[in-house]
């Protein structure tokens, strides 16, 4: 498991640094376009906001990976060590479940005959392109969740 995380953690970090390059040269045009040649793009809002929602899925299946997260541990730091990793293994146990819910939920979402056909506004792309972010990051991060639970209940069984 650990070695489809790290293969997927690869293919997420450049695909994040193609999409935050792609955003960064969109709205330049963007501004460029609208205050230096006084033509706006009507396109460049839509695809800016389609690229940010798949950074942040993308962006938050790796911070799940590395465990960079935002979380309070100082009553977890209090706690004698077998009840902290009891305490972390819950924790991961709840966070996969509530994904696996997210996930059926929204392959469903993307399924539906409502997104199938739905176009976008401006550049009429087949929306389920941009909603396919959500079961994708959601997928992703579920591995990597995964991955770190099997390697913290490892972690014990060295001792």
């Amino acid at each position: 498991m650990r070695a489809i995380s790290q293969g997927i953690s690869k293919v997420e970090k450049g695909l994040s640094i193609i999409l935050m390059f792609s955003m960064a040269i969109v709205v330049f045009l963007s501004v460029a376009f609208r205050y230096v040649f006084k033509s706006p793009l009507s396109w460049a809002g839509e695809i800016s906001v389609f690229l940010l929602i798949w950074i942040s899925f993308i962006g938050g299946s790796l911070g799940l990976k590395y465990k960079s997260q935002a979380s309070v541990t100082v009553a977890l730091e209090y706690l004698p060590e077998r009840v902290r990793k009891i305490v972390s293994v819950t924790g991961y146990v709840l966070m996969i479940l509530f994904l696996f819910l997210v996930l059926y939920y929204s392959f469903n979402w993307i399924l539906s005959p409502s997104v199938s056909y739905q176009k976008s506004t401006t550049l009429l792309i087949p929306m389920w392109i941009p909603y396919m972010a959500v079961p994708l990051g959601l997928s992703f991060a579920t591995i990597h969740l995964l991955s770190n639970l099997i390697q913290l209940l490892k972690e014990g069984e060295s001792e």
